[in-house]
């Protein structure tokens, strides 16, 4: 069999694949609107469901928990059954778990429902991002395409308290889940006709041992980690980050024997591909606490509205849409690690800015801070992805697509995990409210800044004044705490790339891979010949 042609130019994507690539964007947007959403409706849904403080953590990490702990399998399932049929029976399940999640009843079956939808989400991310791979061959396409996506990632998390705010002001907090619905129909709908199917002939079988490490070990690490932040070291979060890691140096050592493993484990061969997880996880660490306390402070220190709160942040929404579009155009003239590393520098700036906000008068430089940290995150987010699927041949795509994605959420999620936990413990140590305030409502109250506004609210006046001053100052402090820890972790990631990526520049920048891809249509049915990976 004579071999690809690997020096033709590649095919440039017409108008069925720039359709193709408005409808990926839909689930894109749904999985970011999910999570920020969220978010905004906890003071809601803690006054409803009245979850404890360990309750509010869960529902807020569940999701991203099992996104992350399913989306090595799901990204390789893609390869084997075909890419768009694993879209579409995520878009199924989705809708299906976005109804039940509305419709909770307690805090226990709104944790259970959110891990529900966090395994049906894990369907869609590696997919979406796969096929941009398949549909878009041309690199400097690709990464305008890719800038798309990442667009509507990063703009979806700003732009979902916008969303959430507007159903929250006039429905009930479940009505944030059933946004998912309608935009699961209209993928449904319309994905047959422009999205092309994509599978590995070669793949294999799923090794299912495979899939139950890859699960143990990711969510014991992600549980000790969480234990650790939150009550630091201990008998249970040692353990459990001990067993996490030992299954997955288990997990490893299997994926090496087997012919066809669950993670092709050459991927990490590539040193930009390595390099940019990294990044990406460090970064979205910082992201993901910092975004669950800045909500806050405008809904309960500020005092706004769900909408009002959520209109506060359409301007991060437009920095961080600009941010992605612009890069590419940086990044061809510039080279590629001195640009990501500018952008966390900048990330940093922000965070810096966290530090200094007071609880009195501190809602513009909160509000400038938050718009520079997403300014960063734009730019990252457009061209660390688009580096990750340019670096691999099209027959890894999945496995790449999951990787980049287990990367932004599993560091999204430990942000909100760690980094809340640290904001919370610091509320706990600072709160101390005055005189006059009934002692089971300073208990209550330090619990949590939620439980303080539920406290003030059967308070008289004065109590209350007294109270929530108290609970502001403290709340604030935790702000803060995350802001400065947020910058270090931004200089950390800005190192990382100033280092590991200072000889990227040019077409490389733009997603061409440097090792060989094959000549292949858009809309192919299967793969093509697989080809080695250095």
């Amino acid at each position: 069999m004579s071999s690809p042609d690997t020096t033709a130019a590649p095919v440039k994507a017409g108008a069925r694949q720039w359709a193709g690539l408005a409808v990926l964007a839909l689930p894109t947007l749904l999985i970011s609107l999910d999570q920020s959403v969220l978010f905004l409706a906890l003071p809601q849904l803690a006054e409803s469901l009245r979850p404890t403080g360990t309750q509010i953590l869960w529902i807020t990490d569940i999701y991203g928990f099992l996104v992350a702990g399913f989306l090595i399998t799901m990204g390789t399932l893609g390869d084997r059954i075909g890419r768009r049929k694993l879209l579409m029976i995520g878009a199924v399940f989705v809708g299906a778990a976005s109804v039940l999640a509305a419709y909770s009843t307690s805090a226990e079956m709104l944790i259970a429902t959110r891990a529900l939808l966090g395994i049906a989400a894990a369907t869609l991310m590696p997919s979406t991002l796969a096929l941009i791979s398949n549909m878009f061959t041309d690199p400097h396409q690709r990464g305008r395409a890719v800038a798309v996506w990442a667009s509507c990632f990063m703009g979806g998390t700003a732009l979902g308290p916008v969303v959430g705010g507007v159903f929250l002001e006039f429905f009930w907090w479940g009505s944030v889940f059933l946004l998912g619905v309608p935009v699961m129909v209209l993928l449904l709908i319309v994905a047959p006709f422009v999205l092309p199917e994509y599978k590995d002939p070669n793949a294999g079988r799923i090794d299912l041992f495979s899939v139950l490490l890859s699960l143990v070990s990711i969510l014991s690490v992600i549980y000790g980690l969480k234990e650790l932040a939150r009550y630091g070291f201990g008998p249970a979060p040692l353990t459990a980050l001990v067993v996490g890691l030992s299954v997955g140096a288990v997990f490893v050592k299997r994926q090496r024997a087997l012919e066809h493993p669950l993670l092709d484990l050459k991927l990490f061969r590539v040193g930009a591909f390595t390099a940019a997880l990294l990044i990406l996880m460090v970064s979205m660490l910082g992201t993901g606490g910092g975004y669950l306390f800045i909500t806050g402070f405008l809904q309960m220190v500020e005092g706004f509205s769900p909408m009002e709160a959520g209109l506060w942040m359409v301007p991060s929404a437009v920095a961080s849409i600009l941010a992605a579009q612009v890069a590419p155009a940086f990044a061809k003239r510039f080279q590629l690690g001195t640009v990501i590393g500018a952008s966390l520098l900048i990330g940093m700036t922000g965070y810096a800015m966290l530090v200094l906000v007071d609880p009195v008068g501190g809602l513009p430089l909160l509000l400038a801070g938050f718009v520079i940290i997403f300014v960063g995150v734009g730019t990252f987010g457009s061209l660390g992805t688009n580096l990750v699927v340019g670096s691999v041949p099209p027959e890894r795509g999945g496995s790449a697509a999951a990787l980049s994605s287990i990367s932004g959420d599993l560091g999204n999620a430990l942000g909100v995990a760690a980094l809340g936990s640290l904001g919370t413990a610091v509320y706990r140590d600072t709160f101390a409210p005055g005189a006059g305030v009934p002692a089971h409502a300073a208990e209550t109250a330090a619990a949590s800044m939620e439980d303080a506004v539920v406290a003030a609210r059967e308070l008289p006046s004065g109590a209350a004044d007294a109270l929530m001053s108290a609970a502001e100052e403290a709340y604030t402090n935790g702000l803060n705490t995350i802001g400065f820890a947020c910058a270090v972790l931004a200089a950390a990631s800005a190192a990382i790339s100033l280092t590991m990526l200072r000889k990227r520049h040019g077409a490389t920048s733009s997603g061409q891979a440097p090792q060989q891809r094959s000549k292949q249509e858009s809309g192919t049915d299967t793969a093509p010949e697989s080809l080695p990976v250095p």
